[in-house]
C-alpha cells in the first residue's frame, strides 16, 4: 500500500504514469471521501480509473460506475474431478458456443423457457422503478442470457485438488451500456450548465436529492440485478451443456455471483457514502470473491479481509498493460497459441488483445492485494470460450 496523498491510497505496484494522474485528478473533487482506493489492477479508463473505489458524498459521478453497470464474475464449483472428464474438450465448448450467443450484437433469437421467470422479475422491477428498458434497447429480453465479448469469458477450471469449476465474466450488456451512456450525457449537461469546471468532462456528476440523480439510481439498480441475473442464466445453461458432456447431473458444491462495476450506500470513516467501485469488488471480512486472470491464466477464489483503507475492496482482474489497438499491434496469433497452449480454445486473430502478455501478471496482482483478500482457491484453465 502506497500513500500517494491524503486522498489517494494506491495498491498498485505495476501503475503507469497517465493512469496515476487519472487517478489524483478524480481524487481532488471536493465530495470524495475520504480517499480514493486504486487497486492492484488499476488502469485507465473513461473519467475515471477502471480498477478503482470511488467514494463521494452526496453526489456520484457514473463514470465512476463505468458503462457496464453490473458487470461481475459467477463461478461454480461442480462435484466432479478433472479425471471425470472426457477427452474431447472440443465438443464441450462448441456445444457452450451454441447455447450461448457470443460477441457483440449478439443476442437470443426467441426468449428461452429458462429466461422467462428472470425477465418477468426484471419486467416487475423496471415498472416499480418507473421506466421501461425498451426506452433504451427494443428487444432487451433477447439479451438475457448473452455474453457479449471484449474480456467477457465463460471457462471451465480446475482449482489445486483437481475440482472442476465452472466460470463466467459479463455485465448487462447493451441495455446497460445504454442506460449508462445517458446518464454520463445527463450528468455532463447538469454540469455544463451550471458551469462546473472537471478535470474531465466524464468525471461529470449528479447531486444527491437531484431528480436526476435519483433517476440514475433506479434504473442503476435495475442494470445491477440485470447484470446479475444475466450471468445466473448463462451459467445455468452451462451447467445443461457441461452435464451433457460428462454424463450426469451438476450438484453445485458452491455458487459465487459478485459485481465489479456498481455503486452502493457504506459507511466509511465515519460517514455514509456512495461507494463506486469501477472493476474492483467489495471485500468485507468474510466476503467470497472472484478474481478472474486474463485469457490463459490462472483465476481466483477470494475471500474478503476488510481492510478499511481499501473501503471493504479488493481487485477484479489482472487489469490491462496495452491499450486494445496496441496489444493488435504488438502480438501475434502465434504468441497466442503459444500462451494457450494446453486450454481448449477457438484460435482467431478476434482475440490477439486478449493475450495474457496484454495485462499486467495475475500472480502480481495477488501479491499486492495481500492486505485485502485470502486466498480460498487457486483455478487453472481448461477450456476457454469467448466472443469475437
Amino acid at each position: 500500500m502506497e500513500t500517494i496523498t491524503s486522498k489517494l491510497i494506491n495498491w498498485a505496484s505495476i501503475l503507469d504514469e497517465k493512469t496515476r494522474a487519472q487517478a489524483l485528478a478524480t481524487s481532488t473533487l471536493p465530495f470524495i471521501y475520504p480517499h480514493l482506493a486504486l487497486m492492484p489492477d488499476a488502469h485507465l479508463g473513461k473519467g475515471a480509473t477502471v480498477g478503482s473505489v470511488i467514494p463521494t458524498l452526496h453526489a456520484i459521478i457514473p463514470a465512476a460506475v463505468g458503462v457496464d453497470i453490473g458487470c461481475g464474475m459467477i463461478a461454480v464449483r461442480t462435484q466432479y474431478s478433472v479425471k471425470d472428464l472426457p477427452r474431447d474438450r472440443k465438443r464441450l465448448r462448441e456445444d457452450i458456443e451454441r447455447a450461448v450467443p457470443l460477441s457483440a450484437g449478439h443476442n437470443n433469437r426467441t426468449v428461452k423457457a429458462t429466461a422467462e421467470p428472470r425477465i418477468a422479475e426484471l419486467t416487475k422491477r423496471a415498472a416499480k422503478a418507473g421506466f421501461s428498458p425498451a426506452q433504451y434497447l427494443a428487444k432487451w429480453e433477447l439479451q438475457l442470457g448473452s455474453l457479449g465479448s471484449g474480456n467477457h469469458f465463460i471457462e471451465v477450471s480446475a482449482d489445486e485438488s483437481d475440482a472442476v469449476w465452472l466460470f463466467l465474466h459479463s455485465g448487462s450488456r447493451g441495455v446497460g451500456n445504454k442506460i449508462a451512456q445517458h446518464h454520463i450525457g445527463v450528468a455532463q449537461h447538469v454540469n455544463r450548465k451550471r458551469g462546473t469546471r472537471l478535470p474531465d468532462p466524464d468525471l461529470a456528476y449528479l447531486d444527491e436529492g437531484t431528480s436526476e440523480f435519483t433517476r440514475y439510481i433506479e434504473e442503476l439498480r435495475w442494470a445491477q440485478h440485470f447484470a446479475l441475473l444475466n450471468r445466473e442464466e448463462m451459467m445455468d445453461r452451462v451447467i445443461a451443456q457441461f452435464g451433457r458432456w460428462v454424463g450426469g447431473p451438476v450438484q453445485e458444491r458452491e455458487r459465487i455471483n459478485c459485481h465489479h462495476n456498481f455503486t452502493r450506500q457504506e459507511t466509511h470513516y465515519g460517514k455514509l457514502v456512495w461507494v463506486s467501485r469501477k472493476g474492483a469488488i467489495k471485500a468485507e471480512h468474510g466476503d467470497p470473491g472472484l478474481i478472474p486472470g486474463s485469457m490463459g491464466t490462472a483465476s481466483y477464489v477470494v475471500e474478503g479481509l476488510g481492510n478499511p483503507a481499501s473501503l471493504n475492496s479488493s481487485p477484479h482482474g489482472a487489469g490491462r498493460e496495452y491499450s486494445r489497438t496496441a496489444a493488435r499491434k504488438t502480438f501475434t496469433l502465434a504468441e497466442l497459441k503459444t500462451a494457450m497452449q494446453g486450454i481448449e480454445f477457438r484460435p482467431t486473430e478476434a482475440f490477439i488483445d486478449e493475450i495474457p502478455a496484454a495485462y499486467k501478471p495475475i500472480d502480481q496482482v495477488m501479491h499486492d492485494a495481500a492486505d485485502l483478500v485470502k486466498v480460498r482457491h487457486k483455478l487453472r484453465q481448461l477450456i476457454n470460450v469467448k466472443g469475437d
